[in-house]
């Protein structure tokens, strides 16, 4: 088993430093990414490779949780207790709909969320792609924290939409519905047996995604779902090529604690592979960089030090590490670990 190094937590990030991250848990790990930066005085530039495979189109919006959430919360406007949604939100808006009769009423848009919304839909329709428009966003949310520090990038341009085949609660009926149904409406609680991230064949990455997987001194896998967050990342063409092809290290955080997730439908989802819910499980799943997978190494919990050896047979480096997020330096602890896993 690899020990676990005194130093961990001093270790300074390098250069530029990649994240391929979904939503809550790629959002709450950035910060922990940040703070390090922040305690070791570094001038790390931070991109974040995000999904966009739970957009959709919802009251003629182009709403992005994934982009959104990892904005807000680096920009301070997250609201703390969800993980997702504006601080200090209000819902007459979602309100007036639901008087009016227009749906769907299980999806709900904030008040001052809408104006992102808003603001998004306007500039599309301008003709202007998802990577600028996230662009002129972030320059309200984080240019005035960061400067040119951290940089967000949605993985695509091109519309991807992720749906799930279940049996409807309602009809009984087996049918496609959008991730976002699935998890918000149904809960995740309803029988699923496949995820389908339409139109990622025929994508295209986004502008600078490439580059930043292979120009980075590390790329790291936050603890985001493997099935619908980093796995509908790797589903754009050219990203998985990329993270084999890169000189720099790969390194991912189990989100996988104890033989379940730490939060959200990683297990629900997983069995839909036949990938076994464990934090090696998710790792072989992943596989290795020398055997035509992606990892160099892999985080997971102490609980879970009994399949550090399991791991590392599968050609991943391997270390047990405390992996729960309870506070910003808690994760900044982890992302050190990552890097020192790294050999950085």
């Amino acid at each position: 088993m690899t020990s676990t190094p005194s130093a961990a937590s001093t270790a300074t990030p390098p250069a530029r430093v990649t994240v391929l991250s979904g939503g809550v848990g790629g959002a709450r790990f950035l910060q922990g990414v940040r703070r390090l930066v922040e305690r070791t005085g570094s001038s790390t530039e931070i991109t974040v490779v995000a999904n966009t495979g739970d957009d959709l189109w919802l009251h003629g919006l182009k709403v992005c949780p994934d982009l959104d959430t990892v904005m807000y919360t680096l920009g301070d406007g997250i609201d703390p207790e969800r993980g997702w949604g504006r601080t200090d939100e209000t819902w007459h808006a979602k309100d007036e709909l639901a008087a009016y009769g227009v749906g769907p009423t299980w999806f709900g848009l904030g008040d001052r969320d809408l104006a992102t919304h808003l603001v998004r839909t306007q500039m599309l329709d301008a003709g202007y792609p998802l990577s600028a428009v996230t662009e002129a966003l972030c320059k309200r949310w984080l240019a005035p924290k960061f400067g040119d520090g951290v940089r967000l990038l949605p993985m695509s341009d091109d519309r991807i939409e992720t749906h799930v085949v279940i049996d409807d609660p309602d009809s009984g009926e087996r049918k496609a519905v959008h991730f976002q149904e699935y998890w918000i409406r149904h809960r995740a609680s309803v029988p699923a047996y496949s995820v389908v991230p339409i139109g990622a064949d025929a994508a295209k990455p986004g502008p600078g995604v490439v580059e930043a997987i292979t120009d980075a001194d590390v790329v790291i896998l936050p603890p985001s779902n493997p099935v619908v967050s980093v796995g509908t990342i790797l589903a754009v063409p050219g990203v998985r090529d990329a993270l084999t092809s890169t000189a720099a290290p790969v390194v991912g955080v189990s989100g996988i604690v104890g033989g379940d997730h730490v939060r959200g439908m990683a297990r629900q989802l997983l069995g839909i592979l036949d990938v076994e819910v464990s934090a090696a499980g998710v790792a072989e799943h992943y596989g290795a960089r020398a055997q035509e997978g992606i990892l160099d190494g892999w985080l997971v919990d102490t609980v879970d030090a009994g399949l550090v050896e399991r791991v590392e047979a599968a050609g991943i480096r391997c270390r047990a590490v405390p992996l729960m997020m309870t506070d910003h330096d808690a994760t900044a602890d982890m992302a050190a670990e990552a890097l020192s896993l790294a050999g950085l």
